[in-house]
Parts: structure tokens; C-alpha cells; sequence
């Protein structure tokens, strides 16, 4: 499942606590880790300076986690830190980035020039966003949101990869809907259908997944609140939410004034986020 797991480290926040909640899961252990820290573009003077400062957080970080430096990567560019994470996650065929987040909102963060929301809005890649705020804690109870899609079949999938090698680990599927439907003259709604079809699919993964089903309006909320209802410790979620090709070198305001569901679950969520989008290549 993770081979290659990039962890953008700033140095602060909970990501190395989160770090160490995931390589207590096997298939995550196995991956290899590599450590970037990005100098902000200096004059020449500082250069130095700054290389030196962070080839010592990166070896405090290197220490905290506990790994052996022989089997790290550990990784220093210079540059404008969302840019080079995505540039470093492409070179790298990264399976999983893993970055902090102020859970700023979406004008706060552009705003503010968050690397995280640029980040998480543009990867094609699985990202695991930590917000500095939340208390982390060891992934026992997985909640992965099913909305019978493609996308939402791959995050499917990978919960059950994860929560399969957690001894006493659960799943639970949530499907969220706009309004009730009545149950047709078989006794089942649409949403039931796709829940029971989920539920099926994580058992041929050999995961015995509880299917949820929640109504709501506002579909970022209700499926906040059932991860706090649920005590979640990690929340998997599909997004096909994309920018267009064409502006990805631009600010996000077209959809400024919009909603996304993804982005108010990178805000809201009460546990870490690890968001899987549809690959660049499926949606040509």
C-alpha cells in the first residue's frame, strides 16, 4: 500500500506524533520514509546558514521518530514550500504525503499563503493532514466516507489496508444524504444499497465494515460530526474536488466564495484527515 512516504516537516506541530501512530501499523513500517525541509529563498549571505539549520531539524527529527539515519532520506531544498512538496512528491512517486495544517479556512489559508491547503487542494496524491490543534491519537477506529464513487472505492480501499493490520482495529463506513429516501417496496433505499455494496467490497478486502448512514444538509458538517460522534482517530475521505488544469499556477478565488466539502473537513474534522483525490490521469 505505502512504499514511499513523503513527511513534509516544518519542524513544529503533531505530524511527527502522527508519524509514530502509523508505524506502529506494519504496512506503513515497511514504508520507506523520506524527510523534506524547505529554506525559504535567501540571499546568498544566509544560504549557509540556513542549510545548517535545517540539517539539524531534520536530524532532531530524524531522533524523535526514532529511526535509523542509515534508512531515512532526508531531503533539503530551497524554494516555495508548497511547490517544492509537490515537485519532491513527484520525483519520489510518493504513495502518501504527510504534512501539518493551521486548519485555517479557505480564505484564511490563501490569505496566508498555507502550504498545506495549496498542497492538499492540488496533489493527485494519498495526503495526511495533521492539524496543530487536534490531540493525536494511536489509529484504532477508522472511519472512511462512501459516496459510491471510483475515488470513494480507492479510499475504501485503503482504510481496509490500514485497519487490517491494526489488531482490534474498526471501520466504519458513513454515506451521507442530502435528504431520507423511503425505502423501496424490497425494504432498502438507495443509500442502503450503497452502503451494503461497500460493506461487501471491505469484506473482500477481509474487513468487517459497520455502514453508517447520515442525513444532512450540509454534508462537511454531518460527516464531522459523525467522526466526533464515533470518536474517530483517522478519517478517510474521497474528494474528486479539483481545479481545472489550466489554473493550477493560479490563486484558488474562482471557488473562493464556493463550497467544498473536502475543505471543510480539512478545517472541521476532529481527527486527522488522510484525503485520496482521483488520480490526474482517470479524469482525461
Amino acid at each position: 500500500m505505502f512504499r514511499n512516504v513523503l513527511i513534509a516537516d516544518s519542524g513544529k506541530g503533531h505530524v511527527e506524533e502522527m508519524v509514530r501512530m502509523l508505524r506502529d501499523i506494519p504496512v506503513v513500517r515497511q514504508a520507506r520514509v523520506n524527510l523534506l525541509h524547505v529554506v525559504p529563498e535567501q540571499g546568498s549571505d544566509d544560504v549557509q546558514e540556513h542549510w545548517q539549520k535545517a540539517a539539524g531539524i531534520l536530524a532532531a527529527t530524524v531522533g524523535r521518530l526514532g529511526l535509523d539515519p542509515t534508512e531515512v532520506n532526508t531531503i533539503i531544498r530551497q524554494g516555495d514550500t508548497k511547490q517544492t512538496v509537490l515537485r519532491v512528491a513527484e520525483e519520489l512517486s510518493a504513495d502518501l504525503i504527510v504534512m501539518g495544517s493551521r486548519g485555517l479556512n479557505r480564505l484564511q489559508s490563501i490569505l496566508g499563503n498555507s502550504a498545506s491547503q495549496y498542497v492538499f487542494q492540488l496533489s493527485t496524491r494519498p495526503m495526511l493532514l495533521v492539524r496543530d490543534d487536534l490531540y493525536v491519537r494511536h489509529v484504532n477506529r477508522v472511519m472512511v466516507t462512501i459516496d459510491g464513487t471510483g475515488v470513494g472505492d480507492d479510499a475504501l480501499q485503503l482504510a481496509c489496508e490500514l485497519v487490517r493490520e491494526i489488531p482490534g482495529g474498526s471501520l466504519t463506513g458513513v454515506h451521507v444524504t442530502r435528504q431520507d429516501v423511503t425505502p423501496s417496496r424490497g425494504g432498502k433505499s438507495p443509500a442502503d444499497e450503497v452502503l451494503d455494496k461497500a460493506v461487501q467490497r471491505a469484506r473482500s478486502f477481509g474487513v468487517d465494515m459497520k455502514g453508517v448512514h447520515r442525513v444532512g444538509s450540509d454534508i462537511g458538517r454531518t460527516v464531522c460530526a459523525a467522526a466526533e460522534e464515533l470518536t474517530t482517530d483517522l478519517l478517510v475521505i474521497a474528494s474528486q474536488d479539483r481545479r481545472p488544469v489550466v489554473a493550477k499556477a493560479l490563486v484558488d478565488l474562482d471557488r473562493l466564495l464556493g463550497s467544498s466539502v473536502s475543505d471543510y473537513i480539512r478545517v472541521h474534522a476532529p481527527a486527522p484527515v488522510l484525503l485520496v483525490r482521483e488520480p490526474e490521469s482517470n479524469r482525461r
